[in-house]
């Protein structure tokens, strides 16, 4: 097939989140090829006339979609599949809709509770009074649109109690989260991250991956943010390693995950590939925390590490998302 690999205009001083982009537009193509497709690389930006002009000229068989963000914003990332919606051409992950729901994080999270899948009680900035269940007494601020963990770090965390100094935060944090941001009541428990492929009877749920928080001292919130993702030499990102040893009483939590992964997937309309991230509490009860349609295929991202976990190679990954792709007849 002829492939057009679409991912992120990357700027030539972008930070590591975004720089990550070309690795994956990379490593796809050079798998894309190595299975024998025909593939060229676009990157996409605001300019439609131009991009589509390009698509029309190139006349791919389908499009590997790999746009994050869009001028650097996560809230423009269905610009991308839109685009291809009206030009017909098949593509990968999640269509337009999957797409807009799932980074709109408190739209998906409306979707997830109107669904009865647990996720834990918001406050946005326009919505003065949240009622939190018992047992959350602190907030984790969060960007509505932006993933990779931009701006997340200990200062996320605020008092449920303290609304003042919680509405304050949201304000101050609105820049480095990339604008609308909100409270989502904090889980103090264990993290989980399950990874989802396409298969020939549905998605398949891969290995889940507890992330552990190594010798972090007791006030420390236990939280993956920014620096345990992207920033190497820091103590979160040496002290969060991935872990895929679950034995005895876990085994039940890991049943209820896949289970609810599956769900995301279906209430989403997701394709190709997908990871749905938990918290865990002292009870053994799973909140999903963020539904990630298309997430990073970066070799030492999360996604991959469960596909090697459950003895799926790289080039298998690439076939099966291509399997399911979205096609117009």
């Amino acid at each position: 097939m002829k492939i057009v690999v679409l991912h992120n205009e990357v700027a030539e001083d972008a930070c590591l989140d975004e720089a990550d982009a070309l690795v994956q537009r990379d490593v796809v193509s050079q798998a894309l090829r190595c299975m024998g497709h025909e593939v060229s690389t676009l990157p996409f930006s605001l300019a439609f006339t131009e991009t589509m002009r390009t698509l029309e000229e190139v006349r791919p068989d389908c499009v590997f979609n790999l746009v994050e963000t869009v001028l650097g914003r996560g809230s423009l990332i269905h610009m991308a599949p839109a685009m291809l919606d009206c030009l017909e051409i098949p593509y990968t992950g999640a269509c337009t809709d999957g797409i807009y729901l799932t980074s709109n994080k408190v739209v998906a999270k409306r979707l997830l509770r109107a669904s009865g899948l647990q996720t834990p009680p918001w406050l946005t900035a326009g919505k003065v009074k949240m009622e939190l269940d018992a047992g959350f007494r602190e907030c984790i601020v969060k960007s509505v649109w932006e993933h990779a963990s931009i701006g997340l770090d200990e200062g996320s965390i605020v008092p449920a109690v303290d609304r003042e100094r919680l509405f304050n935060v949201m304000s101050e944090r609105r820049q480095v989260l990339g604008g609308e941001c909100f409270a989502e009541a904090y889980v103090d428990g264990r993290e989980f991250n399950v990874s989802l492929l396409a298969g020939e009877d549905g998605p398949q749920v891969l290995p889940p991956a507890e992330i552990l928080f190594h010798e972090f001292p007791p006030q420390k919130p236990r939280v993956v943010g920014y620096r345990a993702k992207w920033e190497p030499e820091s103590f979160d990102y040496s002290h969060t390693p991935r872990c895929f040893e679950l034995h005895g009483k876990d085994r039940l939590v890991s049943d209820l995950l896949a289970d609810q992964a599956k769900r995301c997937w279906f209430l989403f309309d997701l394709r190709g590939y997908a990871r749905i991230d938990f918290r865990v509490d002292t009870a053994g009860t799973p909140w999903i925390i963020d539904v990630n349609a298309n997430p990073c295929l970066s070799p030492d991202a999360g996604f991959f590490a469960a596909s090697r976990e459950a003895g799926i190679g790289f080039e298998e990954i690439i076939a099966r998302i291509l399997s399911d792709m979205n096609t117009f007849w």
